[in-house]
């Protein structure tokens, strides 16, 4: 067999590892960086980081400043109302569709997941739980087999993950939302409607902290981040 069969293409994984610093939170939103000092910091040469860059920016997860410089946009309220429609309409189809084909795996995968997750919540890790609240809900979402929704979901996930994770440095992840329980009693029960639901649920709560925390940042002049 090839040794190279298999194996993720150099371009495609640095796509890959910007995609979840941005996703995780370790690229603040509004916080301006080099390409090259970014291309140095994961340590890849510039011209596949150029190509992740481009791409990233076509899906509206970076954003172009000028001089060689970029920052992950600022999510605003009219953004924040979009993509609540959106997730509302395409995640909860997805959970819905992923508890039709479940398994045993599938249960096993997300009791996993969401025991690291609980372990973020226990002991405050904010990133922890932005990654493991991801990986659990596209860990269910990729059991749909609807390749359109899952793009679709993926990229409003890049715009709205970075201010999930101010949200949980600012406030702890004490009182952050998880209906994962639920959705899994419901998963183990065959209940597909039950998942869907509380699916559906988990973001409502999501996105309602963010947009609590937007609007505190515009009642006070003196916070320019939300954390």
């Amino acid at each position: 067999m090839n040794t190279q069969e298999g194996k993720t293409p150099e371009h495609e994984a640095i796509y890959q590892r910007l995609r979840d610093m941005i996703l995780f939170g370790e690229v603040e939103p509004g916080q301006s960086v080099t390409i090259m000092g970014l291309a140095e910091s994961i340590g890849a040469g510039m011209t596949p980081v150029r190509e992740a860059i481009r791409r990233l920016t076509a899906e509206g997860a970076l954003q172009a400043l000028g001089n060689r410089r970029i920052c992950v946009p600022l999510l605003t309220p009219n953004q924040l109302i979009q993509i609540s429609f959106a997730r509302r309409a395409i995640e909860p189809e997805l959970a819905r569709l992923a508890a039709l084909k479940a398994d045993e795996q599938l249960v096993r995968d997300l009791k996993e997941i969401d025991a690291r997750l609980d372990e973020a919540i226990g002991t405050g890790n904010a990133k922890g739980y932005v990654e493991h609240n991801y990986r659990f809900h596209f860990r269910l979402y990729e059991q749909a087999d609807a390749e359109v929704l899952l793009t679709l979901a993926q990229g409003l996930w890049m715009r709205v993950a970075p201010s999930s994770r101010i949200v949980c440095g600012r406030y702890g992840t004490s009182n952050l939302p998880d209906l994962h329980d639920s959705a899994l009693d419901a998963l183990r029960l065959g209940d597909a409607p039950g998942v869907c639901a509380f699916i559906e649920q988990d973001i409502c709560q999501g996105l309602e902290q963010i947009r609590l925390s937007m609007d505190e940042q515009a009642q006070d002049p003196e916070i320019t981040r939300l954390r």
